[in-house]
């Protein structure tokens, strides 16, 4: 398929950029979480639920990420690998949508076990990822498989925890990578991963990106999958070859907050 002429979109996204990747963007986004924590497990351990939790109203999505962390004393790394048996049980009643105890429990018990084994949680997406691999689509399957590996992995919490081997979109897992791996002094992203390059990210696409997307001539694909998210960053490279993720900030402030 030929590539759609969209080398004129670059100033005008490059001007959404600069308006929306700025510090007072967190406020209101539900990066303000991991951003309230200066350890690096901390800043993973909030930013990976954070962006799971990541659907519905932005304002909710803070507010139940504070209600969860707040059971843990608001120090997560320190909770997954040092909690009785008893620290459990305020778990049990938090709740979001359908992200239930269950998923909770078991999220607790993926983290315990993976930290207790490495530093970083970056390790858990780089199996299978090379330098060369023109997208994180490799180490996104390889992770899901990771984290669903344990003994008795509840089945029902694998829809909170996507992959591109199901063709799903994988807007939240995409848009925590995002906030990991870019790094750009503007103080948004946290830029704490370095194995992983930003030009193999994806740009998170969901119904608001998808619908800004394809106003723009970035999508032609109908649906909104995994296929979709690559078609979207393939076309992004063309104005920003080592960054293309970077418009994400301008979709999502055209899309949600302009509504465009």
């Amino acid at each position: 398929m030929k590539p759609p002429v969209i080398t004129h979109l670059k100033d005008f996204l490059e001007a959404k950029v600069e308006e929306y990747n700025r510090p007072t963007f967190i406020d209101d986004d539900p990066i303000l979480i991991p951003h309230t924590y200066k350890k690096k497990q901390d800043i993973e351990i909030a930013g990976f639920w954070t962006a799971m939790l990541a659907w519905g109203k932005r304002k909710t999505i803070i507010n139940k990420c504070k209600e969860l962390f707040c059971m843990m004393d608001n120090a997560p790394h320190d909770f997954m690998m040092n909690h009785q048996a008893h620290d459990l049980k305020a778990l049990l009643n938090f709740k979001h949508r359908t992200f239930n105890a269950t998923d909770t429990l078991y999220f607790v018990h993926f983290f315990k076990t993976y930290y207790e084994q490495y530093h970083t949680l970056e390790n858990a997406f780089t199996i299978g990822l090379v330098e060369e691999h023109p997208s994180i689509e490799v180490g996104l399957i390889n992770f899901h498989r990771l984290f669903f590996s344990l003994e008795a992995s509840p089945e029902r919490t694998r829809k909170h925890v996507t992959t591109p081997e199901r063709n799903a979109a994988c807007k939240r897992i995409s848009m925590f990578l995002r906030w990991m791996v870019r790094q750009d002094n503007q103080g948004v992203d946290f830029g704490l991963w370095k194995t992983i390059k930003p030009q193999q990210l994806v740009c998170p696409c969901d119904i608001h990106v998808g619908r800004v997307g394809r106003k723009l001539g970035l999508i032609q694909r109908k649906q909104t999958d995994w296929k979709t998210a690559l078609e979207l960053t393939q076309n992004l490279k063309i104005l920003s070859p080592l960054d293309p993720v970077k418009y994400d900030f301008a979709l999502f402030g055209l899309g949600v907050v302009e509504q465009f």
